[in-house]
């Protein structure tokens, strides 16, 4: 094959990727069709192959260039210069193998919006990044690289609108963006210092999430009615302290509020009870010292509230307006000082099994719409682990009030609730039985009643959980045989141990045989006829002769000979085992 053939291939194959690559670009003029969607990860082409810049450079009505998530590689000649870059308005790379900042952004004047997440890039971001299309850009997306810079305090683009540098690994102070923020996403960073009272500038702010950071100080006030449209409020796994805001206006559409793993104390704000559309509420691992907001209550949308590792205390009653939760999910009490009866704030409803739990936030900008779906996520203590879920399913339900003082029997109507995943009551002063009625928990895979006062013996029906794999009942009073079922014989020895009346498999003390031949019949009581209470009897004599002297002795075995000579034979038995010993 010669040289020129050669050539016509690789021509004919660049043809046919571009023809190919024409589902991802949108040849345009400068204005936008209204209420325009962009591909996300699920609108993948599965597309492979290089992609050269170079490909694009004649195409001069091209203004629109999307080849996002998809296996492209997208590469560009070390050196282009500013009299022949295509200028784009919209341009998206996310997930193209890129391991640095194109260099043919520098010239880009007019970008409104710019999407590289996903990539390869690593170190710092050019000078030159921070100056490009200044006066244009509305949404930059950089997250899920490896960027580790410390950016300008006050970020230069006059009309951003979203700002995502999530997942990166970027410190120093946190940026400070225009007024005109509605999306500020800088996850899983390493930002430092205090939130600076001049982001309560971003009047139309939506969206903000800075978890997983070292920042410090305390929060701004204004972060509860500064912005009557923010729907996520996330600044969990920081370092801030004080009270959390306290001012949470009427008609406020918060439906996300997480600030665990902080150091933040004092009372919740009584103002939260306004925030009518909130469905998720994560307190865990602060300091907070208040009774628990049975006032809370009264929010309609609230499925998951997270209060783990505080100082919450008192006892948990009914609402006054007897409005408790209605579609919470998931609810976790737990390491904290309650103490009363076990709280009944947990429903028992039906919901979309094939849903995530999330939030969506969509957003017009100028004409197209920026859609963000948030997950929930937590912690939660099942299976004896502490996992963390990135995803919850709407199936999903967790009732845990572990490591508190609750007392009293375990209330029937825990029976009722058919939902369940997870339920773990364990580390309290519960005592009584285990409610027959746990049979009922069908959907039940974690059960943790240890290390409370329990008596009694485990239910038969438990044998009909098919789906529990952690079942923990160590540290009680429980009594009797193990029922004998392939999920509960299954466990380990610990999930009994504490309980010296348990008996059966797994653990090594055997339960009599139930069926064992029954003695002949005789005219004892039958109080006196159990194993146990021949044995205290045979001892009994025993003693009485030798304490007592011969004569008492003899005429308690006279009456014994009598009435059970079977029995004074089986005392005989025992004395000259005891002599051969001697």
């Amino acid at each position: 094959m010669g040289l020129l053939d050669i050539s016509i291939i690789r021509m004919v194959s660049k043809l046919v990727l571009l023809l190919l690559l024409f589902h991802h670009v949108v040849i345009a003029n400068s204005s936008y069709s209204s209420q325009k969607q962009y591909p996300s990860c699920s609108d993948e082409e599965n597309l492979s192959g290089v992609v050269e810049f170079q490909m694009f450079q004649n195409l001069h009505f091209l203004h629109e260039l999307q080849l996002n998530w998809n296996g492209l590689e997208f590469v560009t000649e070390s050196k282009i210069l500013n009299t022949t870059v295509q200028q784009f308005t919209i341009l998206g790379l996310s997930n193209c193998s890129l391991t640095e900042f194109p260099s043919f952004l520098q010239y880009q004047k007019g970008l409104q919006r710019l999407d590289l997440p996903g990539n390869k890039i690593r170190g710092l971001v050019p000078k030159w990044m921070w100056n490009t299309s200044i006066e244009t850009l509305v949404l930059l997306d950089i997250s899920q690289n490896s960027i580790s810079d410390q950016p300008p305090l006050f970020l230069p683009w006059v009309k951003l609108i979203c700002l995502r540098f999530t997942s990166n690994m970027f410190h120093g102070s946190l940026p400070i963006p225009p007024p005109t923020m509605k999306e500020y996403a800088a996850r899983d960073n390493n930002f430092t210092g205090d939130i600076s009272p001049l982001l309560c500038n971003m009047k139309n702010l939506q969206y903000l999430d800075l978890s997983k950071n070292n920042l410090s100080g305390m929060l701004p006030q204004c972060l509860g009615n500064f912005s009557d449209d923010l729907i996520l409020l996330l600044l969990g796994n920081n370092s801030f302290h004080g009270i959390i805001p306290q001012t949470y206006n009427k008609g406020s559409n918060l439906r996300m509020i997480d600030v665990s793993y902080n150091k933040l104390q004092g009372q919740l704000p009584r103002s939260l009870v306004n925030c009518m559309m909130l469905e998720y509420l994560v307190l865990s691992n602060n300091r907070f010292n208040d009774v628990f907001p049975i006032w809370l209550g009264t929010l309609q949308e609230l499925k998951l509230l997270a209060m783990r590792h505080n100082g919450f205390y008192g006892v948990i009653g009914k609402s006054r307006k007897n409005v408790d939760f209605p579609k919470l999910r998931i609810l976790d009490l737990a390491y904290n000082d309650f103490t009363g009866a076990v709280p009944s704030v947990f429903p028992n409803i039906t919901v979309n099994k094939s849903a995530y739990m999330y939030t969506h936030v969509v957003m017009d900008v100028n004409g197209f719409t920026i859609v963000s779906d948030v997950d929930y996520q937590l912690k939660i203590a099942t299976k004896g682990l502490e996992l963390y879920y990135p995803r919850i399913r709407e199936e999903f339900a967790s009732f845990d009030i572990s490591s508190n003082k609750f007392e009293g029997k375990i209330p029937e109507f825990i029976g009722n609730l058919t939902e369940l995943r997870s339920l773990n009551l364990s580390h309290n002063i519960l005592t009584g039985s285990i409610p027959s009625s746990f049979g009922n928990l069908m959907k039940l895979e974690s059960l943790d009643l240890s290390q409370n006062k329990l008596s009694g013996r485990i239910p038969q029906q438990l044998v009909q959980l098919n789906f529990l794999s952690s079942f923990n009942v160590s540290h009680n009073n429980l009594t009797g045989p193990i029922p004998q079922g392939t999920q509960l014989t299954s466990l380990n020895v610990t999930s009994y141990e504490g309980n010296l009346g348990l008996c059966g498999d797994p653990l090594p003390k055997k339960c009599g045989n139930p069926k064992a031949p029954e003695l002949p019949p005789s005219t004892v009581d039958e109080d006196d006829s159990s194993s146990e209470g021949i044995f205290e009897f045979d001892w009994k004599i025993v003693s009485a002769g030798c304490g007592s002297g011969l004569v008492v002795g003899v005429v308690l075995a006279d009456v014994v000979i009598t009435r059970r000579p079977d029995l004074f034979l089986k005392i005989v038995g025992m004395i000259r085992q005891m002599i051969r010993k001697i």
